[in-house]
């Protein structure tokens, strides 16, 4: 179990972990010398039902900041309340902290119990029951105590052991976690990190990240509630001895967290649950400026209420939007503080990890966003538009294993996704139907543009996992691809014999070695005997049966050829990751540089290529709009 003291400065917070523990938790020199907590202290003692972690925190209202950092974790809070001084301005902020962290066990004591009488504090424990009742600590025991007599400390002892005996094992089916609040070097160990583990395990010899810096090092040690162990588990304080490039003391601060290599995914956009304290002066409009503190992490903010102002005493959804990344998890908690550092705001949970800069607040995103938020947060998020929830970023965002879910998948590794069967079998159905329709109003087309099929299904799926479902229903047979055109199997373009005997004269003069350069229309047309216009209708024809593509004005390429541009353009762009220039790709086509320009203008106004300046990059999901790129060694488009 793991006690977090909380309560104003001086009121005998670590005189009480040094009582119950007989460790001195103020380390550092100056504390020392003023007589104040100033950053986080540990201690930890077996009180009778196994070893019991304290984490003691300043008590000033300049290291509010520093106390909700230690907050963070804790399975029980230690509200200590002097009885000479009484309820005090870091008393009331320690406990709204507290409840908007969630925290709900707890024990209040009021302590330096001998310096005061029997009816004074009699009227304190009266004060305390009030100030408890609308928190989530309401009706924890309030026990008197005294560090210096001793008075009380056995009933406090003995109240913990129950608390200790209560406290139930933290799942470790999650992946692990870990907050950081310090990192030192040992002589001899090297680079040391300490904090709770939120979930899962971890053991000597695993690969963890640093997260949000990305530093990857190797467990050597674990040291778990002050003891050696052979894993640290969740729930759990944990010192682990940590070595790899660039790992060093100065490299890993308070605020990242130690993760498994596959939780490494920082955010500074999110979507969360807002509850604003009754005693802010005023609502919270959109891009309210705030601090804001999840775990040991804090950050400067921006905060957009997502449907409507945030009234003080009220709750609702908001975008937080961080100044820097962060690691965190849905579901975390999080204490939103002033840019001043003066006073608490409010607080709550994070709901979505990866929320969208636009359309943020329309109905459909509210309503996932409020599905998040429920038991069976999946389920919930099925049910809501647009009915598909991207598995990886799903289960990574919460730290959960992928699990085998009955919802049907689409597509694999990070764009796989999930759907209800009924929103599967209704795209299935639109799919032919809207094909169907599309065939019944263009009879003459080749077949409905895959973009354009993708935004008129009823169901919407992204990109990469529409790609799949294609394949999917292509592979079946209920459709046919030609190209980044799609067409249901008995929709064929059957041109009249006179017309495609001409066709099937022009297209041995458009491959062969001059593939890359083939006659325009008025070349056709000399070398046939025929008027340019009757060439250009043929090959138009052409066009719409999928067999040839017109990249320029009069210039007509099969499409063959075309997909092997497309692996050619790939290629070059291979050698050039900031971008290619035209030249690259001419000296590779062995054409001219205007007709090479043409074919990347062309590319251009298909996606293909995204242009910038006198520089192009590929776009990897239009690299099959023309059909698969051939893979022949012998082949000048082969990528090896």
């Amino acid at each position: 179990m793991i006690v977090g003291t909380a309560g104003h400065i001086d009121h005998g917070k670590t005189a009480l972990v040094r009582a119950l523990t007989g460790v001195d938790t103020d380390r550092l020199k100056e504390e020392k010398a003023r007589g104040i907590t100033i950053d986080l202290g540990f201690a930890y003692a077996d009180l009778g039902a196994g070893v019991t972690g304290f984490v003691d925190v300043p008590g000033h209202e300049r290291f509010v900041h520093t106390m909700v950092a230690g907050a963070g974790g804790i399975d029980m809070a230690l509200l200590v309340i002097a009885a000479d001084d009484g309820i005090m301005p870091q008393t009331r902020e320690h406990l709204a902290i507290l409840d908007l962290l969630g925290i709900r066990r707890g024990i209040v004591a009021i302590s330096k119990c001998d310096m005061v009488v029997e009816p004074l504090l009699k009227a304190r424990r009266e004060e305390i029951t009030n100030l408890l009742a609308p928190t989530g600590l309401a009706g924890a025991p309030i026990l008197a105590v005294s560090a210096l007599t001793g008075k009380g400390m056995e009933t406090l002892r003995h109240a913990l052991i129950l608390a200790e005996a209560e406290t139930q094992m933290r799942a470790e089916s999650g992946l692990f976690r870990m907050t950081v609040d310090r990192s030192f070097t040992l002589t001899g160990a090297g680079t040391v990190v300490t904090g709770t583990v939120v979930s899962g395990r971890v053991a000597p010899g695993d690969t963890v990240t640093i997260s949000p810096s990305g530093l990857s090092g190797r467990v050597r040690g674990i040291h778990a509630q002050s003891r050696a162990a052979t894993a640290g588990r969740a729930g759990q304080r944990c010192a682990v001895n940590i070595s790899g490039d660039g790992i060093s003391r100065d490299a890993i601060h308070r605020g990242d967290m130690l993760v498994d290599p596959a939780l490494h995914a920082p955010t500074q956009r999110i979507d969360a649950r807002l509850r604003v304290l009754g005693e802010e002066p005023k609502p919270l409009g959109t891009w309210f400026p705030a601090r804001f503190h999840s775990g040991a992490a804090e950050a400067d903010a921006r905060i957009i209420p997502l449907d409507g102002p945030l009234r003080p005493g009220g709750s609702g959804l908001c975008q937080i939007v961080l100044d820097r990344p962060v690691a965190a998890t849905v579901g975390d908690s999080f204490i939103l503080r002033d840019v001043s550092a003066r006073r608490t705001i409010g607080g709550g949970r994070l709901l979505d990890l990866r929320a969208p800069q636009r359309r943020r607040s329309t109905p459909e995103r509210l309503a996932l966003i409020r599905a998040a938020e429920a038991a069976d947060p999946l389920a919930a998020m099925l049910l809501a538009e647009p009915g598909v929830v991207a598995a990886e970023p799903f289960f990574r965002d919460r730290a959960l294993l992928p699990a085998a879910v009955e919802a049907p998948t689409i597509g694999s590794g990070e764009t796989r996704v999930l759907m209800r069967r009924e929103r599967l079998e209704a795209l299935a159905s639109g799919l032919i139907e809207t094909l169907g329709a599309w065939h019944a109003e263009n009879p003459e087309a080749q077949g409905m543009g895959r973009e354009r099929l993708r935004l008129a299904l009823p169901v919407r799926l992204p990109k990469e996992p529409f790609l799949a479902f294609l394949r999917t229903e292509a592979e079946a047979g209920r459709i046919v691809q030609d190209g980044a055109f799609l067409r249901l199997p008995g929709h064929e373009i059957r041109l009249d014999p006179a017309d495609a005997d001409l066709l099937e004269r022009f297209l041995p003069e458009l491959t062969g070695p001059a593939r890359f350069r083939p006659p325009r229309v008025r070349d056709l047309a000399a070398q046939f005997g025929l008027d340019e216009r009757e060439v250009r209708r043929v090959l138009k024809l052409g066009q719409k049966t999928g067999r040839v593509d017109q990249v320029a004005h009069d210039h007509f390429f099969t499409r063959e050829t075309v997909a092997e541009m497309v692996a050619i353009a790939r290629d070059v762009a291979a050698t050039s990751p900031d971008g290619f220039a035209a030249a690259a790709f001419r000296d590779r086509m062995d054409n001219g540089r205007k007709v090479a320009i043409q074919i990347l203008d062309f590319f251009d106004r298909h996606g293909v290529t995204l242009r910038r300046g006198d520089l192009r990059r590929i776009n990897p999901h239009r690299l099959d709009l023309f059909g698969p790129l051939p893979m022949d060694p012998q082949s000048p488009g082969c990528v090896s």
